[in-house]
């Protein structure tokens, strides 16, 4: 089946039943997926899916329903229900398409690869085998495993609108990772690691991401709770892209108009470090988040909404866009259920100057931060507060490990007082980020 004829024979038949706009995205693909444990296959799924969602706008009133029926019949009436259900619905003046289309670009960005699909199923559970293997080798501390997993997909995407817009592009992905588990004394400790990309050639060795999850797994044994004190904490490149992920939702433009975010109204502030520069990148070679175009038909772009810590403009679709007078930045993601909503691309705190080691040299006592451990931020106040695990920082040098402590700030502080930034910015999927360094936190331990 054509998905391209399919999309613009559906917007045909919106305009026939009444719709002044609509839209339409149509998604198909395969996933392959397994988890072992001990050696042993525990989970094996490989399937393939296809579903498609409409839009439409009668006037200022929109409503969205999806399928995976495909039958014309079929189609027809979902489509006919969309539009009687938009002319049910109230007015919002900020709905809408795209204010202007440009038409599609064909851009070679290495979406796909084929690669992982042309890899035998039992290469592919191999993977994990070997990453499980190698994560249980690394120390006889490492006595267990919660698994090793292996997942594949394949995808394609069209999306139509009654603007004139039409486009596809096929997508690729591929990653493994293995949660080993660690025991000394009685204690029981565990981590991960993992590896991801577009292709096989973009992964690390199964070997290599098992030492590297046994590796920081041994480094958490022994660990205890520190007394209570304010001291700089460092973020590795993991917890640092936790953090990011927080200041991203906080720079939406659903954020600003729903006063849900600590950056409103502060267009053209310092609101941090003028070592922090934000980077989402729609269009990076390979990149995981990439796409030629959003979940509007907008083409995607590189944003730098924040600069040297100055806040430059929100990410929109444009929906919110519309709603604070912006415009849109690319920025729309969507699924074949429901409306755009604002989205990363390729997300990240650009790299600094500075080593890990420097930075890690700089401190004299404080906590080095590898894991966040539940929920504690708060947007609109920038509250802060989540348990950490990591290691303690003596004289420059990474000490004993240190668990069961809460780490507590205000974002709105803790960008500012930003006072490190590595040079070690290395992309493990859709988002990453350097070492990070805040010269004071409170740490609560016991």
């Amino acid at each position: 089946m054509d998905f391209r004829e399919l999309a613009e024979n559906l917007l045909r038949r919106a305009r026939g039943h009444g719709a002044d706009a609509a839209d339409v995205l149509v998604a198909s693909g395969t996933d392959f997926s397994v988890t072992v444990r001990k050696g042993e296959v525990e989970t094996l799924t490989d399937a393939g899916s296809k579903a498609l969602g409409v839009r439409v706008f009668v006037g200022k009133r929109t409503a969205s329903t999806y399928a995976s029926d495909f039958s014309l019949d079929s189609l027809d009436a979902l489509v006919r229900d969309t539009v009687a259900m938009a002319r049910a619905t109230g007015e919002d003046p900020a709905a809408g398409l795209p204010d202007e289309m440009i038409p599609a670009q064909e851009l070679e960005l290495g979406l796909f690869d084929p690669s992982p699909a042309a890899l035998p199923p039992a290469e592919r559970i191999d993977w994990a085998r070997r990453a499980e293997a190698a994560a249980l080798a690394y120390s006889p501390e490492i006595t267990n495993s919660q698994g090793s997993s292996y997942g594949s997909a394949e995808g394609e995407v069209v999306l139509a609108n009654t603007l004139g817009f039409l486009g596809g592009y096929r997508t690729s992905s591929v990653s493994f990772s293995v949660v080993p588990v660690g025991e000394r004394g009685g204690e029981m400790q565990r981590d991960y690691w993992y590896s991801s990309g577009r292709g096989l050639g973009d992964l690390l060795s199964p070997e290599e991401v098992g030492r590297i999850a046994g590796e920081r797994t041994v480094q958490r044994l022994g660990a205890r709770k520190v007394d209570t004190c304010e001291v700089p904490v460092v973020f590795d490149p993991e917890t640092a892209a936790e953090l990011m992920g927080h200041v991203f939702r906080a720079l939406s433009g659903y954020s600003v108009f729903r006063n849900a975010t600590f950056l409103r109204d502060r267009l053209g502030e310092q609101v941090a470090s003028p070592l922090l520069t934000m980077v989402d990148d729609g269009r990076r070679l390979r990149g995981l988040g990439s796409r030629p175009f959003d979940g509007e038909g907008l083409p995607t772009r590189r944003n730098v909404p924040l600069e040297q810590g100055v806040l430059k403009y929100y990410l929109c679709d444009s929906y919110s866009a519309r709603k604070i007078g912006a415009k849109p930045t690319g920025s729309a993601r969507r699924g074949v259920g429901g409306g755009p909503s604002v989205g990363a691309g390729n997300l990240c705190f650009q790299a600094g100057s500075t080593s890990p080691q420097e930075i890690l040299g700089g401190v004299e006592r404080g906590l080095y931060v590898s894991d966040l451990i539940g929920f504690g931020v708060d947007l609109v106040s920038g509250d802060f507060s989540q348990g950490a695990a990591g290691r303690w920082i003596e004289r420059g040098e990474l000490s004993f490990p240190v668990h069961e402590v809460t780490i507590a700030g205000n974002l709105k502080q803790m960008l500012l007082d930003v006072d490190a930034v590595g040079n070690d910015l290395v992309f493990r999927g859709s988002s990453a980020s350097p070492t990070l360094r805040v010269k004071r936190m409170t740490v609560s331990g016991s």
